[in-house]
C-alpha cells in the first residue's frame, strides 16, 4: 500500500509541474518541467532522508556514545524482526523525533536532545516503536518523498506568485493569465497541505497501534504523547519545516496551530490516540 502511495505522490509531483510548466513556457517549458520533475523524482527517492536529517542539524551516534538509546532500539529492532537503523540526535530542546528513510534496509530514527532529557525510559522506548512501526509499515519513504513533494510544490507557487506580479511570460509570445496564476498560487499550498494531512493521520494511528503491540505497554506511548504534547503546545522548534512537519510524532507547530486550522492539521489530536492507546491496553489486557 505505501509502495503504491509513494508513488503516487511522485506522479502527482511531475504532472504538475508539467501542468505549470507548460502553462507558463508551452511546449519548451513542459519538456524543463518534465525534466525538474523526473530529477526530484530520483532525488527524493535516494536522498530525501539525508536532506532532511541535514535540515535538522541531526548528529549520528552509536553504542559508543549513547548506550542506553542505541540498546533500546536494538533491543526492538529484534523484536521487530527489523535490521538496525541509524541513530540520530537533534540539537534541539522541544522534545520530538521522526524516522526517515527509503526502507527498512536505509532506515534512520532520529529523536531531539529535549526528547531525552524529559522522558523516562519506558516513554522513550514507547516512542522509538512508533518510529519503528514506520520503517516496519514502510511508510518512512512515503512520508520523506511527501515533504520533498511540498516543498517543491511550495517552489512551483512562489513561481506562480512572481508571474502573478510581473504578468509577463518570457518563455513564450503571450503573457500569462494572472488570474489563472493566481489560482495556481493560492490553490497548490493549500493541496500540499491536504496531501500531508491524509498521509499523516492514518500513519499516525497505524505506528501508534504498532507500537502499543511491538512494546506490550500502550501507556508507555500515552504518557510519553502527552508530555510531548504539553511542551509543543508551549514552545516551537527553532528549525522546524512546514513540509516537514507530518514526519514528527506530535506536530511541532501545534503552539501555532488555531482553531480554524484544526481541520487542515497533519496529525490526529493526541487526545484522540491517547484514547486509543487506552482501549489498545485493555484489548492487550483482554489477550493475556
Amino acid at each position: 500500500m505505501e509502495i503504491f502511495k509513494t508513488a503516487f505522490l511522485m506522479v502527482a509531483l511531475m504532472l504538475v509541474f508539467i501542468a505549470v510548466g507548460g502553462y507558463v513556457g508551452g511546449e519548451q517549458g513542459m519538456m524543463i518541467a518534465f525534466l525538474m520533475a523526473a530529477g526530484m523524482n530520483l532525488f527524493s527517492y535516494f536522498f530525501s532522508d539525508k536532506l532532511v536529517l541535514k535540515r535538522y542539524n541531526a548528529i549520528p551516534v552509536d553504542e559508543s556514545n549513547a548506550h542506553g538509546l542505541y540498546e533500546i532500539v536494538s533491543r526492538l529492532t529484534q523484536k521487530a524482526n527489523l535490521p538496525m537503523p541509524k541513530i540520530y540526535i537533534i540539537p534541539e530542546e522541544v522534545p520530538n523525533a521522526f524516522a526517515t528513510g527509503r526502507n527498512p534496509s536505509h532506515a534512520a530514527v532520529a529523536v531531539t536532545e529535549g526528547l531525552l532529557k524529559i522522558l523516562n525510559e519506558n516513554e522513550i522506548e514507547g516512542v522509538l516503536a512508533h518510529e519503528l512501526s514506520h520503517v516496519r509499515h514502510y511508510d518512512i519513504l512515503t512520508g520523506s518523498v511527501a515533504a520533498i513533494l511540498a516543498g517543491a510544490i511550495a517552489m512551483v507557487a512562489n513561481f506562480a506568485k512572481i508571474g502573478t506580479i510581473t504578468g509577463q511570460n518570457q518563455n513564450s509570445q503571450r503573457n500569462a493569465n494572472p488570474v489563472i496564476m493566481l489560482i495556481i498560487a493560492v490553490v497548490m499550498p493549500l493541496a500540499a497541505t491536504i496531501i500531508q494531512m491524509a498521509i499523516s493521520r492514518e500513519r499516525e494511528y497505524k505506528a501508534d497501534k504498532g507500537a502499543a503491540y511491538l512494546t506490550g505497554h500502550p501507556e508507555w506511548l500515552a504518557s510519553a504523547l502527552t508530555k510531548l504534547e504539553n511542551y509543543s503546545n508551549s514552545y516551537v522548534m527553532q528549525n522546524a519545516s512546514e513540509q516537514s512537519a507530518h514526519m514528527f510524532i506530535v506536530n511541532p507547530f501545534s503552539s501555532l496551530t488555531s482553531k480554524l486550522s484544526v481541520l487542515f492539521r497533519t496529525h490526529p489530536s493526541t487526545s484522540d490516540r491517547i484514547a486509543e492507546l487506552q482501549r489498545l491496553e485493555q484489548e492487550i489486557k483482554r489477550g493475556m
